[in-house]
């Protein structure tokens, strides 16, 4: 134990500690007023000291006291008792020296004047804190009077510019100025007549250009406390021109208060309420759409009840930032521990993201089911989320384009996605979509529209496909040209209407201590939803299924690259067929043998034009790769060229899935209808049964024998 705290320790256990520091009150000073005279006169009477001295020392005491309240602006009254003080109590010791400081009448008499002493104290005390406080009321009278003049002049500007440009007369009956010193807030009554807050909404632009605003600052109407009142927010200052970075209080946040995105004009903070709604960002390249999703990311990593998933089949980039640096142990807590990953679940491949997105709705339902007993005793139908039942946010990058996408493929995780949204509002697993633009496509889908009530459009003055009355339907006056900066848009939710606003910037730095900030506060999964996720999600972070987020190529590898398999890398993956090759055949081998082949054999195949009675050249054949007509997709050319690279050893359904998954999201049911059409028609050659059966492109399928 310190020192300090022993010390500490000692001093609570000892009893009351007098401060000696603090100034005598009314009591205290009566006490040492009069101990002190009695002390002086005893040791003057016993040492036959001069009785003149304590005339003189009470003398000085009383020009003192009155010097220094001239100073400090004390009454009149007040300069006057202490100064008779001094004097009464030099003329008792000067007296008690002379007759004795210890009879009867010296004792009481010094009692009566401490008793007077204490009394006036009290009284001219109270007196300096009545002119004290009649001091500071009057000005702030003075500030409030100046201020209200402040006040009415804009009030009645307002007023006049109001009915200048729309065309009504409002009467202001509150002006608010911000305390960040950004602007101010009209409270206005509207006129008799129907007149609403539309009229002057409608006029935002007209509005601020005849007050003159800045760039970027505007006059945006809403609706006040009743339909007969509107609250005019006025901004002095743009804030969006500055880059503020996001803010360093990693405070405790919760998904039912409310997670904040970024910041108003008036430099406010904007709140996304996600309990029952889904979200959507868009945004062009170079906005700051990637930096928002971050910015969202921190958001649910300082949230108590949510667990975060992500989807980005873009080599999962939004979420390796906050997934690697807890992975490959290169962070720590500040007691020396490891940390959790910042998110708890990161889908970069197509098969990842159809896994994660089964879980969810595996346990939306079992929620519904295994909760009945809460949500009854609770009296909701909505579950009640908190730390032991989190939240799911999913968090899908590029999600509106899977939406969108007419691959055979992305449609069906497209409907996985839409399922999520539309069955597990009440159960607490709610989406956040992000988009390249605002376009009918992206905003097509009518679940999408009527689930995603919080919608952030990041213009960084882009016009092209940011249609802002499709993303902002109803919303009036507002022009990509007036965020032309980097990380601002606008945002609207259920809560508040459809405005200017700015993500905070965050970079990878902070984004390291975020996730060693609040690695400690992540929930886990409640049981009920780990007995619906299982494996699946148990084993989300074996060494298998996040191989993928630690391989990264070297400079060696990519220099000794050469150029026919950069060739065959444009969609081509034999890594896939590593499992199924007998005598451990590796992979560096299959590809030389089959770019061998392909150098050997290239020409071999029928070129178009040629005489069809002409001998059919033995050998490779890939005529069954060129042109778009003989096949029905670049997917499905991919397919048979990893067919074709099997050789005689074949391969199977789920081996060419895996191949294609990265470049073309094909799923095993897709190849398994490739892989019978092409055996019924010749082009492959089925072997085995059951888990055994493999396919064998027929340029190598064994010589069957002849029939009879």
């Amino acid at each position: 134990m310190s020192t300090t705290a022993t010390a500490k320790k000692k001093q609570d256990s000892s009893g009351p500690v007098l401060d000696w520091s603090a100034g005598h009150g009314p009591v205290t000073g009566a006490l040492s007023a009069t101990t002190g005279a009695l002390a002086i006169a005893t040791t003057g009477a016993a040492t036959g000291m001069p009785p003149v001295w304590a005339l003189a020392v009470g003398a000085a005491g009383a020009a003192g006291h009155t010097v220094v309240g001239l100073r400090v602006r004390n009454a009149g009254r007040t300069l006057a008792t202490r100064a008779a003080s001094w004097i009464v109590g030099a003329g008792w010791t000067t007296w008690a020296m002379t007759n004795g400081p210890l009879t009867w009448a010296a004792l009481g008499s010094l009692a009566t004047i401490g008793v007077g002493i204490g009394a006036a104290a009290r009284s001219t005390a109270l007196y300096e804190e009545a002119r004290e406080d009649e001091a500071l009321a009057a000005a702030e009278r003075q500030i409030a009077r100046e201020l209200s003049a402040e006040r009415r002049a804009i009030a009645a500007e307002w007023v006049d510019r109001i009915q200048r440009v729309c065309g009504i007369t409002v009467r202001v009956l509150g002006v608010e100025m911000w305390e960040t010193g950004t602007g101010f807030s009209l409270d206005a009554e509207l006129p008799p007549g129907g007149a609403t807050y539309n009229k002057i909404a409608s006029e935002a632009g007209r509005l601020s250009a005849d007050a003159r605003l800045p760039h970027g600052c505007t006059a945006a109407a809403s609706p006040g406390i009743d339909q007969g009142r509107v609250i005019i927010d006025v901004t002095t200052v743009n804030v969006l021109t500055e880059e503020r970075t996001y803010p360093t209080d990693y405070g405790l946040l919760s998904v039912l208060t409310g997670i904040p995105w970024g910041y108003r004009t008036n430099a406010e903070q904007i709140l996304a309420f996600l309990r029952e709604q889904c979200a959507m960002v868009v945004g062009p390249t170079g906005s700051g759409k990637t930096n928002m999703v971050h910015a969202i990311l921190a958001g649910f990593a300082r949230a108590v009840d949510v667990l975060t998933f992500v989807i980005d089949l873009n080599a999962g980039s939004a979420g390796l930032p906050w997934v690697l640096p807890a992975l490959n142990g290169s962070l720590k807590s500040e007691d020396g521990k490891p940390v959790r990953p910042g998110i708890d679940w990161l889908a970069g491949t197509y098969d990842e993201a159809m896994l994660m997105l089964d879980v969810a709705v595996r346990i939306a339902k079992q929620r519904k089911r295994g909760y009945q007993d809460l949500l009854s005793q609770a009296n909701t139908d909505l579950l009640p989320i908190s730390s032991k039942i989190p939240q799911i946010m999913i968090v899908i990058d590029e999600g509106a384009e899977i939406l969108a996408s007419p691959d055979r493929a992305m449609r069906k995780l497209a409907e996985k996605i839409l399922e999520v949204i539309r069955i597990a509002r009440a159960m607490g697993v709610r989406t956040v979509l992000t988009a390249l633009g605002a376009t009918g496509s992206v905003l097509g889908n009518l679940m999408i529209r009527r689930e995603a009530k919080v919608r952030v459009a990041l213009t960084g003055g882009e016009t092209e496909g940011m249609d802002l009355s499709k993303m902002f339907p109803g919303s009036r006056g507002l022009r990509v040209d007036q965020a032309p900066y980097k990380g601002a848009g606008f945002m609207g939710t259920p809560e508040s209407p459809a405005a200017l606003f700015k993500a905070w910037r965050i970079l990878p730095n902070q984004i390291r201590d975020i996730i060693a900030a609040t690695s400690d506060r992540h929930p886990v999964l409640d049981s009920v939803s780990a007995k619906a996720a299982g494996p699946e999600y148990a084993r989300r972070w074996d060494s298998s299924r996040i191989e993928w987020m630690q391989d990264q190529p070297t400079q060696a590898s990519t220099e000794q690259a050469s150029p026919a398999a950069g060739t065959a890398g444009a969609g081509l993956t034999l890594s896939a067929l590593r499992e199924e090759q007998p005598t451990g055949a590796s992979e560096d081998e299959l590809m030389r043998a089959f770019r061998e082949e392909i150098d050997a054999q290239f020409g071999t195949a029928r070129e178009p034009g040629a005489d069809p009675q002409a001998p059919e050249p033995g050998g490779l054949n890939l005529s069954a790769l060129r042109g778009e007509s003989e096949q029905d997709s670049p997917a499905q050319r991919a397919a048979l060229a990893v067919l074709l690279a099997a050789g005689r050893e074949g391969t199977g359904a789920s081996a060419i899935a895996r191949a294609l998954a990265d470049d073309h999201g094909t799923t095993r049911q897709t190849v398994v209808g490739w892989l019978k059409t092409w055996a019924d028609d010749g082009t492959a050659v089925r072997i085995g049964e059951g888990t055994k059966v493999r396919y064998v492109h027929r340029r190598h399928a064994p010589e069957q024998p002849p029939e009879g």
